[in-house]
């Protein structure tokens, strides 16, 4: 059997789901005393915990944008903290260590959105598509049906 890439199983979904929910209620709570996470909002988008569950993957993203580096580097150094405050929190025999990536998912997105909304592309996809006015034309100056 090769070591490529295997889908997650139910439990380190559910126990990824279960920790994003607790790292996020702790984040609102305001307790943590670093100066680059307290008082900012923050949004947990998914945790990806690895299959003997040891080490967990916390994607973070700053509400309303921002710079991720303090972000990330104020999340390292409240690790312990954050910790400490889940293993009161979720049952688990052992408490993943925690690791924080900035989650650039919504900038792929928007990235593509854009990409599609783009006139070079819409001409290429939508049938009939004018580039200039940014409008479909069904007929030419003619009245007749351009092939579309």
């Amino acid at each position: 059997m090769s070591r490529g890439h295997r889908d997650p199983t139910q439990r380190q979904l559910r126990v990824g789901e279960e920790l994003r929910h607790a790292i996020a209620h702790i984040l609102e709570r305001g307790d943590v005393r670093d100066p680059d996470v307290s008082g900012r909002p923050v949004t947990v988008t998914e945790v990806t915990v690895s299959p003997d569950l040891h080490n967990a993957t916390v994607f973070v993203v700053p509400l309303g944008g921002g710079d991720n580096a303090p972000l990330l580097a104020g999340l390292k150094r409240v690790r312990s903290y954050l910790r400490h405050e889940l293993a009161r929190m979720v049952q688990l025999r052992v408490v993943p260590d925690l690791s924080f990536v900035a989650d650039t998912s919504f900038d792929q997105a928007s990235r593509i959105d854009a990409l599609l909304h783009s006139p070079t592309v819409r001409r290429d996809v939508e049938p009939g598509f004018d580039e200039d006015d940014g409008d479909r034309s069904v007929e030419d100056a003619e009245g007749r049906d351009d092939g579309a």
